[in-house]
């Protein structure tokens, strides 16, 4: 039943799996997800992410750390740990640690020597 119909005044939208209205639609719903989305943008595959930003901090360079399997009392301690390791300042946001400064190789390090599965991310 895959027909062209998207759109049906009647209805509304229409799936295009299905050929039901959306809100009748099963298809999403059993669709398993593969990876979800935390809130930071990165995948939630089981790597830490490590990441040097700059946009959006008027030319100041940060470090920023993703995808760390802790709660937030968990992750306050560890971006505490890494920022005594780095001897800078940072925060911890929408689930992840930002260092200030560009620490990536020694967070590496850090990460990896905790036993995790952790690498650089972007250029």
């Amino acid at each position: 039943m895959h027909s062209r119909l998207v759109y049906s005044t009647e209805t509304g939208r229409i799936c295009r799996n299905c050929g039901k209205p959306t809100a009748e639609c099963t298809c999403k719903k059993i669709k398993p997800m593969t990876t979800r989305k935390i809130k930071s943008g990165c995948p939630d595959d089981g790597t830490v992410r490590i990441r040097r930003e700059v946009k959006g901090r008027k030319g100041k360079t940060a470090t920023v750390i993703t995808g760390l399997p802790f709660d937030d009392n968990g992750l306050k301690q560890f971006a505490k740990d890494l920022k005594q390791q780095c001897g800078s300042g940072g925060s911890v946001k929408d689930g992840a640690i930002i260092i200030q400064g560009d620490h990536r190789k020694t967070i590496l390090d850090k990460i990896k020597e905790k036993g995790y599965t952790a690498k650089i991310a972007g250029g």
